[in-house]
């Protein structure tokens, strides 16, 4: 089950992200939250896998959701 976030946050997460990692605008990230037992877990998701090549991909994923983190004040 997905949680509803903020998302003029989730705008700015993402374009903190991008800008060091340009690469991945063009497959469509995404910061949702998933619903734990207690808490939230929040994680990117794709329109479209990045290749396996893009070893970056794991960097982005963990600025972004800082990021929104951050911003969001969790």
């Amino acid at each position: 089950m997905t949680v509803d976030l903020y998302p003029k946050l989730c705008e700015q997460a993402l374009a903190e992200a991008l800008d060091r990692f340009p690469q991945f605008a063009a497959y469509g990230p995404q910061i949702v939250g998933r619903a734990l037992f207690q808490g939230v877990a929040y994680q990117l998701t794709w329109r479209e896998q990045p290749p396996k090549e893009m070893t970056d991909a794991w960097e982005f994923q963990n600025i972004a959701v800082k990021a929104y983190r951050r911003l969001a004040g969790v």
